[in-house]
């Protein structure tokens, strides 16, 4: 099954040597029960005979949004992090992914502004929403929750046990390595929080990564950063600016600007070696082939092959860049 073509930017290289690749699914039609309201996105739930309660979100057109957050799944996936399981879909002729719910029906899913305190205020133009503009989101608030509720809150009922990681807390840091790997710039206060179940709370799995992988960039700029020998115009130079959306506080010494992303996992380092050290294990696990095949999985249509490298080598440099993190 192919999309149709205004889900694609342009053909990608032919893949007859992919044995199998990811499948995009049809949301029957008529199937929108009721519409989801946060975020700029169009979305809405219905109940998938397989997968119950399922979200359907639509990827705008040329911003590669889609494939980045079925990408972003599955190399949570490899990196044995709790994570919102995506798939390609399309419902009619709109293209988007669909995600079951993660949160049990007797539950409730508690969002990061309502956790830590302050108002997210977001700018609603298709690319220029920035929700990490919340300057009250910090990376002190955040983890003086984590740390306040330590005993209460339990790791994410998707959890599958990696030997070092029995805290929420600890599944945390994984979240914000993961993030600096995927060039995730949006782990905004309302892109994290925790499930209330029957009385307990449980931290919520990582979810919503569509604005990662760099999805947005242009073949031409891609192309750009993979040959040029313009240091400061290189993929190395790009992905040392990518940014969080975690702020540190105003006594910190740092401007009123969100934390690099690996400025954020210095912190963490510092702050959380031993976490830090067990997910680095887990990313180092991850071969450069694993991550080929992964790509390579992507429907044609969805990615170019210069989109394609890129991503490759997005991923390759942020994963060796986080594993000398552990060699300092």
């Amino acid at each position: 099954m192919q999309p149709p073509r205004y889900c694609a930017t342009s053909i990608s290289r032919a893949k007859e040597f992919i044995t199998h690749m990811f499948t995009i699914y049809e949301v029957p039609p008529g199937a929108a029960e009721f519409q989801e309201q946060m975020g700029s996105k169009s979305k809405f739930w219905y109940n998938d005979p397989l997968r119950g309660l399922t979200l359907f979100k639509e990827g705008r057109p040329g911003t590669g949004e889609n494939w980045a957050e079925k990408l972003a799944s599955e190399l949570a996936q490899l990196m044995g992090l709790p994570h919102a399981s995506y798939e390609l879909a399309r419902y009619g002729e709109r293209c988007g992914v669909l995600s079951p719910s993660f949160v049990p029906s007797s539950a409730e899913l508690i969002h990061g502004n309502q956790l830590v305190g302050g108002r997210t205020t977001a700018i609603q133009d298709a690319e220029k929403l920035r929700f990490y503009r919340q300057r009250s989101h910090t990376v002190s608030r955040v983890f003086a929750y984590l740390k306040k509720h330590e005993d209460q809150l339990r790791v994410p009922q998707t959890y599958a046990h990696i030997d070092g990681i029995d805290k929420a807390l600890d599944v945390f840091v994984g979240y914000l390595l993961f993030d600096a790997w995927i060039c995730n710039q949006d782990r905004h206060d309302e892109n994290w929080g925790v499930v209330h179940d029957k009385g307990e709370l449980y931290l919520a799995p990582s979810y919503d990564h569509g604005s990662s992988l760099a999805r947005t960039e242009t073949d031409a700029r891609r192309t750009t950063m993979l040959t040029t020998k313009d240091k400061g115009a290189s993929l190395e130079a790009f992905l040392a600016r990518a940014r969080s959306a975690l702020y540190p506080n105003v006594a910190s010494g740092i401007k009123s600007r969100a934390y690099l992303a690996f400025e954020l996992v210095e912190l963490m380092w510092k702050s959380y070696p031993n976490a830090c050290l067990v997910w680095t294990r887990q990313l180092e696990n991850i071969s450069t082939k694993d991550i080929h095949e992964l790509i390579e999985k992507i429907p044609n249509g969805y990615m170019t092959s210069v989109a394609e490298e890129f991503t490759a080598q997005l991923l390759i440099s942020n994963q060796n860049r986080l594993i000398k993190f552990a060699k300092k």
